[in-house]
């Protein structure tokens, strides 16, 4: 099973398009399933996505083949492209680095909006997810894949943007979670 957590709708409708799932409910989270994938909108923030990633984990029984993945937008500097898929190894929240794949891009991780162009990657949500994750010893593929939505310039995010930036990178984030 893949399952996959995501902040906002629109991040979420692509997936749900893409692959044809289903809304239900999961405590106090919208989820969309099929038969290989589970998606739960979280809401901003880490702790909502640190309660719907252990929901996650509480609900379902874990495999060895299951795959957890954070998919969502983040902003970025400009060396990053908008649309830009990101595998994120290392995040950063409240100064602290959690590194869990050498080799892969770090993003950091605040409660809330940065304006700054001196972090590279930065994210509202990860640390909530990877916070869960890591203390579940029985989950063994976990990913934070992130696609570039704004060079730290909020206000010229939409929904349709966010969207289309997801399901454009659909294919991406697949195989990489897949290999």
């Amino acid at each position: 099973m893949i399952y996959i957590i995501t902040a906002l709708k629109p991040e979420a409708q692509a997936f749900v398009d893409f692959y044809k799932l289903k809304k239900s409910n999961l405590g106090n989270f919208t989820l969309f399933s099929n038969d290989s994938i589970k998606l739960i909108i979280s809401g901003l923030g880490v702790t909502n996505a640190r309660v719907a990633t252990q929901t996650l984990i509480n609900y379902f029984d874990i495999t060895d083949e299951d795959i957890y993945c954070n998919a969502g937008i983040c902003a970025a500097n400009q060396s990053y492209s908008i649309g830009e898929v990101v595998e994120v190894g290392e995040i950063i929240y409240e100064a602290m680095p959690y590194t869990f794949k050498e080799g892969k891009d770090t993003l950091l991780c605040s409660d809330t909006p940065v304006d700054t162009k001196g972090e590279n990657l930065v994210d509202m949500e990860s640390f909530g997810v990877y916070d869960a994750v890591v203390h579940s010893p029985a989950i063994k593929n976990f990913y934070i894949i992130k696609v570039v939505s704004d060079h730290f310039k909020p206000h010229l995010v939409t929904k349709e943007a966010t969207k289309s930036l997801l399901f454009n990178a659909i294919n991406e984030i697949h195989t990489i979670i897949q290999n």
